[in-house]
């Protein structure tokens, strides 16, 4: 009899939740829109990669499915007023295929460039404001030699592929593989360059939650 009552509980519980999101007003739209990113969230295969070395490290692992989507890129470059507004989807599209979630490479445009409107970057179109590499033109040579891209879809094709090829797979340093922003950015923006290497890896989690939380500015 216990048992039965139990049952029929559980059942009642499971009507009522199924009433409720029915009959609530943008619930359930929202709920069925946002069920691509949970579908790939759940799909998403699991990494062989570098241990994460503490919660923190968990929570910002680079690696995995879009946690925001093409249209919300694109609102926060146009927030910006960044030269690279358009390009939401092809930044999504590109995440996908890297099998990295693009929200971390728009806080690395952000904390390099702001977005593309400050700095080298804005003349570069290179996201990760990278240095000179061999197939790219290398320009500014006298404030230390930047890598000139063909277009921003180009520097954002080489700035996934780097993450990818030279972080998450372990080609860039005998460290990695690198997963975390805590694990890349001593690598990436190492303070022997110069740079604040914990302010870097606090602006770029911040970013990184402010924008999942509904954010447009950071």
């Amino acid at each position: 009899m216990r048992r039965m009552m139990k049952r029929m509980g559980l059942v009642l519980v499971l009507f009522v939740s199924i009433r409720y999101v029915l009959t609530t007003p943008g619930l359930w739209h929202a709920l069925v829109a946002d069920a691509s990113l949970l579908t790939q969230h759940v799909a998403y295969p699991a990494q062989h990669v570098q241990p994460a070395r503490s919660t923190s490290e968990v929570t910002f692992s680079i690696a995995g499915p879009p946690t925001i989507s093409a249209g919300r890129i694109d609102a926060i470059l146009t927030a910006y007023d960044s030269p690279a507004a358009g390009l939401g989807q092809y930044i999504y599209g590109t995440g996908v295929k890297s099998g990295i979630d693009p929200v971390y490479v728009l806080a690395i445009f952000l904390h390099e460039s702001m977005m593309g409107t400050t700095g080298e970057a804005h003349k570069t179109m290179s996201p990760g404001n990278e240095r000179c590499i061999p197939d790219r033109p290398c320009v500014d040579q006298q404030l230390g030699g930047y890598a000139q891209m063909e277009s921003w879809q180009g520097g954002f094709a080489y700035l996934y592929t780097l993450l990818y090829a030279g972080y998450l797979k372990g080609g860039i340093s005998s460290k990695c593989p690198c997963v975390t922003v805590s694990q890349i950015v001593p690598l990436f923006a190492p303070s022997a360059d110069g740079n604040d290497e914990h302010a870097y890896i606090q602006a770029w989690e911040h970013a990184v939650q402010a924008w999942r939380a509904g954010a447009m500015k950071v």
